[in-house]
């Protein structure tokens, strides 16, 4: 298989594998109307294996903090003129707003509609985040 390199984009390298789908999805990045490769289960010297997206889109905006939630070991190339100019590495993220739907039927971001949903990170509890509402773990 052959998937040629990028002019103007960005790559999104070290994404678990298996899970290229779910990052797009939680970037909010439309596979059928985004020009994009999918790269899945390809062999990784440091992981074993992994998936690589490349988007060949230079307006296209990654969400650093929301890619350290779903992906924290990617890594982020931006392409311009075929070249490598910034390679960025997300961080796991403090306070996530948005991303997660808090599960707890009686929390008041389900009954309510219009409230953000607001989570944060509990260091206590292993990296686990927590809505800020009702204290309820995520799942995701």
């Amino acid at each position: 298989m052959e998937v040629t390199s990028i002019q103007d984009g960005i790559i999104i390298d070290h994404v678990p594998a298996g899970t290229a789908l779910k990052v797009l999805d939680y970037l909010s990045i439309n596979p059928a109307s985004t020009k994009l490769a999918l790269i899945m289960n390809t062999d990784s010297h440091r992981y074993g294996t992994k998936d690589i997206i490349k988007i060949e889109d230079p307006d296209t905006a990654i969400d650093l903090d929301v890619l350290g939630l779903v992906a924290r070991s990617a890594t982020v190339d931006v392409i311009h003129g075929g070249r490598i100019v910034d390679k960025m590495t997300p961080t796991l993220p403090e306070r996530v707003v948005n991303v997660i739907t808090c599960v707890n039927p009686r929390c008041v971001t389900t009954t309510e509609p219009g409230i953000d949903q607001v989570f944060y990170l509990d260091r206590t509890d292993g990296e686990a985040y927590r809505c800020r509402y009702c204290d309820e773990e995520a799942e995701f």
